[in-house]
């Protein structure tokens, strides 16, 4: 594990968090820590694929994928090959259901790369221990890259369960698209995720604002 800690990508790298100390005090709480993922090259990789004058749509999920090898630092995404389960598989069956949409693919690059912000708000996980790091300071970046996101433009916020909900309830609301449904869990996914259908919503308000509308199908 190396000494320092990454460096956050650059059209983020401004933000307080990188900049005061509290990245490098927690990194120094994270590589003393046994099997953990993603790998240190991965935990800014939503920030990397989803530059920060590029987000057009926010999707928060909760702390990455905890089943090893599993972990892309994209919330929701799967590696190439692997097929989509739980979560992932009632996102793309709503997918298909609101749009006509079928993928077969869990991997969400394609969508990062189109703007769509894939953050998961605990950026690392122990292997086999959901929200293992949620005590480790992560929360504050998420906090930091909320309110710029939402302080750069309109966005169009997709907030599936109550976590995500509680993160975005003190930004601003003018301006922006709040999408809110239950999470896709399967736990959760029939109390009102299933039928939502925020994918052709969020397309409908980026044509309203005269951007591009987002292939989901990539």
């Amino acid at each position: 594990m190396a000494e320092t800690p990454p460096d956050p990508p650059a059209s983020w790298a401004d933000l307080p968090f990188f900049r005061d100390g509290r990245w490098p005090a927690l990194w120094d709480k994270l590589k003393a820590l046994p099997d953990w993922q993603p790998g240190p090259e991965l935990l800014f990789r939503a920030l990397e694929l989803t530059p920060r004058p590029s987000v057009r749509v926010v999707i928060l999920g909760q702390d990455p994928y905890p089943t090893p090898g599993r972990a892309t630092g994209l919330a929701f995404s799967f590696p190439p090959g692997q097929a989509p389960r739980d979560s992932l598989r009632n996102i793309l069956t709503e997918l298909a259901t609101d749009t006509g949409i079928t993928r077969q693919s869990g991997d969400l690059t394609a969508w990062a790369r189109q703007g769509v912000l894939l953050l998961n708000p605990v950026l690392s996980v122990p292997l086999g221990q959901p929200q293992g790091h949620k005590a480790l300071g992560w929360q504050s970046l998420t906090q930091e890259i909320l309110a710029a996101t939402a302080a750069d433009g309109p966005r169009a916020f997709l907030l599936w369960g109550a976590p995500a909900q509680k993160l975005c309830a003190k930004l601003p609301s003018e301006r922006h698209l709040w999408l809110t449904s239950p999470h896709p869990s399967p736990l959760s996914a029939y109390r009102g995720f299933f039928g939502s259908r925020p994918f052709s919503a969020i397309n409908q308000w980026l044509a309203a604002q005269g951007a591009p509308e987002i292939d989901w199908s990539l």
